[in-house]
């Protein structure tokens, strides 16, 4: 930065009037003070930024620097004119040897004593920190004075923590991870048992079922019997023929010897009993729900209409009377008296054997 040069002085020489006004009346150089106002001769211009341009009107432009130094050597000026009309002040310095034995003794001062021990305590290097700022009582109890160990220490237990912390959240997913493994497994084995279980309930119901079905069968059989015991299965239900008037066969033929007995397959009631066409001599016995069981082509009748019959009754015998090529039983099946249906089915159905 620029500054002003001051002006330049004159080897100054003082007369005798000067000598007799003291060393107070004298300037820097030795010289009387004067008062010294700056001129544009006098003072070198402020080079780069700080240059103080001249104002338009054609006089100097002062700057705040030229007013200060104006200023200073206005009031130097007055000070040394005021230290002309007092007199000389005299200073005098107290005797500092008794100042010295008024002292304490350094040794007894709290805190430097024991830094001004003796020749062996300055022979011992302490490793006392120099101050104890962030040093928590917990770190002071487990004897810890430095700050910075302190620190490294709260840091490494913190780290420590988060690793805890991260070892014991992996542990956690890891014995979720087997406890959801160990349901599943559990889950699996238990659906197996419980397929096993209701496989086992089902063949003994199936098996229970099956035996309710024999014994009601058995039950059956018991009170139902085959119309004829020495037989031979010729023609089937719905075989198709021309032989037929409808086209197909309506009974189920049991081809036998003329005259072999045929019998009441139930207990019930003689309906009808006679000439039938080209079914020959039928008998009809009605059962007691109704359903119609029609025997056909006998040679002979054995009962009359409204006549009660049971089980195993003989109510005629094989013949070959009506619309038939050879002695057999064409026997059909009508529920309810309406349509027929598979009188093989039918017969089983009763627990018959055939």
């Amino acid at each position: 930065m620029a500054s002003n040069r001051p002006a330049p002085e004159a080897l100054f020489v003082p007369n005798d009037e000067d000598r007799t006004a003291g060393p107070a009346a004298y300037g820097p150089a030795g010289g009387p003070w004067e008062e010294w106002n700056p001129t544009e001769e006098s003072i070198r211009p402020v080079r780069g930024r700080h240059r103080v341009a001249k104002q338009r009107g054609g006089g100097l432009a002062r700057s705040s620097t030229v007013l200060g130094v104006g200023v200073i050597a206005a009031v130097g000026a007055g000070g040394i004119a005021t230290a002309k009309e007092k007199p000389p002040v005299s200073i005098s310095l107290p005797d500092l040897s008794t100042v010295k034995a008024s002292l304490p003794d350094a040794g007894s001062l709290p805190g430097v004593g024991s830094l001004l021990g003796s020749d062996e305590s300055d022979t011992q290097v302490t490793a006392s920190p120099l101050t104890g700022a962030g040093v928590t009582v917990a770190d002071a109890e487990q004897g810890t004075t430095d700050a910075g160990e302190a620190l490294r220490a709260r840091i490494m237990q913190q780290a420590e923590h988060q690793q805890d912390q991260a070892d014991q959240s992996v542990a956690r997913a890891a014995e979720q991870a087997a406890a959801e493994q160990a349901a599943a497994e559990a889950a699996k084995v238990q659906e197996a048992a419980e397929k096993k279980l209701a496989e086992e309930e089902r063949k003994k119901a199936e098996e229970k079922r099956k035996k309710a079905e024999a014994e009601r069968l058995a039950k059956l059989a018991a009170s139902f019997s085959l119309p004829t015991t020495s037989y031979t299965l010729t023609s089937t239900y719905g075989q198709a023929g021309a032989m037929w008037s409808s086209g197909y066969h309506t009974g189920l033929d049991f081809a036998a010897p003329t005259g072999t007995p045929l019998k009441a397959i139930h207990s019930g009631t003689i309906k009808e009993a006679g000439w039938a066409g080209s079914y020959g001599y039928r008998t009809i016995l009605e059962l007691e729900d109704g359903t119609e069981l029609w025997y056909s082509h006998q040679s002979s009748m054995s009962v009359s209409v409204g006549q009660k019959v049971t089980t195993g009754d003989v109510i005629g015998r094989v013949g070959a009377t009506g619309n038939v090529t050879g002695p057999h039983l064409h026997l059909e099946i009508h529920p309810g008296g309406g349509d027929g249906v598979d009188p093989l089915s039918w017969l089983r159905s009763k627990g018959l054997n055939i």
